[in-house]
């Protein structure tokens, strides 16, 4: 198995990728690029939506469009490039966090994770955001953390994971969807921290763990930022396979394609160094491989 680039497009930060099964589109976001994408991968047209401000995270909507949640609220858009529509404002402060990783659990609710950008008051914090009934009902769910990744569900949605990136972490809970409650905290999985003056050179860093994806067999894939790496994990933590990557910086991988065989994944060149980006010069690009065990498919927000 071996990564392709999806097409010579490349972004600051890609992240939150998804995979459309009715349109048969992959979406992500470009974030300090404030805006959104998608790609018909057979054609590999990429197109772009600019949004007002960082969209740390987006997922499709059952009555079409999108869930965006921006740095400063989470909003509504009908279709692609419409109007923007705030339905919830989450309780933080926007000058110093800001909306990032996130997704939709089976029931349609919109899970937001933030990012503690000075990385001083570990206010990083996971919330959900319901819209059935009408109007929005925000639960905050976890919290004292610096940047929320990771999140993903077990496929029996008994457990739900969640990482804190710098920290090397990934937290677990048992969960019920039915009253979006957490229980039994554990920490899941703690990574080798970072050495000191580590450069990209220093293959022996293995990476943080960013965005996440899970298959139908319950094993959790992280995207291992500077560590050049996916790692797919079993649902016990131990490490199954690791799959090297064409960027020092993978930020999130998702499934898709018809069989949800295909793996993609976002990537950064953000902040990189003149020399990373001429040894890895598609760094912001996306990529795919093939695997050999389907992953679960996205969950649509219900409004």
């Amino acid at each position: 198995m071996s990564w392709q680039a999806l097409s010579d497009d490349v972004f600051e930060l890609g992240e939150s990728p998804f995979w459309h099964p009715s349109e048969q589109q992959l979406y992500w976001v470009d974030i300090p690029g404030k805006a959104i994408l998608r790609a018909n991968i057979y054609m590999g047209f990429v197109q772009r939506w600019d949004m007002p401000s960082e969209p740390g995270c987006i997922a499709p909507a059952a009555k079409g469009g999108l869930v965006i949640a921006l740095r400063d609220g989470v909003f509504r858009a009908q279709e692609w490039g419409g109007e923007l529509e705030r339905i919830a404002t989450l309780p933080y402060d926007t000058a110093v966090i800001r909306a990032n990783d996130g997704k939709c659990d089976a029931l349609g609710r919109f899970w937001v994770g933030t990012i503690d950008e000075p990385k001083a008051g570990r206010a990083a914090e996971l919330f959900s955001v319901d819209c059935r009934s009408g109007s929005p009902i925000v639960q905050r769910h976890a919290g004292d953390a610096l940047t929320a990744n990771g999140l993903a569900w077990s496929p029996d949605n008994g457990a739900v994971y969640w990482s804190d990136t710098p920290n090397h972490l990934t937290h677990a809970w048992d969960y019920d969807l039915a009253s979006n409650l957490l229980s039994a905290h554990r920490v899941w999985r703690t990574y080798e921290p970072k050495p000191a003056g580590w450069t990209f050179e220093n293959t022996a860093y293995a990476g943080r763990p960013d965005g996440a994806a899970v298959d139908v067999e319950g094993n959790y894939y992280a995207a291992m930022f500077e560590g050049r790496r996916i790692c797919k994990f079993a649902p016990d933590g131990r490490l199954l396979a690791s799959w090297e990557t064409p960027a020092q910086c993978p930020t999130m991988p998702c499934f898709g394609g018809e069989d949800l065989k295909t793996l993609y994944i976002t990537t950064a060149r953000h902040g990189r160094s003149a020399a990373e980006l001429v040894q890895f010069p598609l760094s912001g690009a996306v990529f795919f491989m093939r695997v050999d065990v389907a992953g679960l498919p996205v969950h649509f927000f219900a409004d």
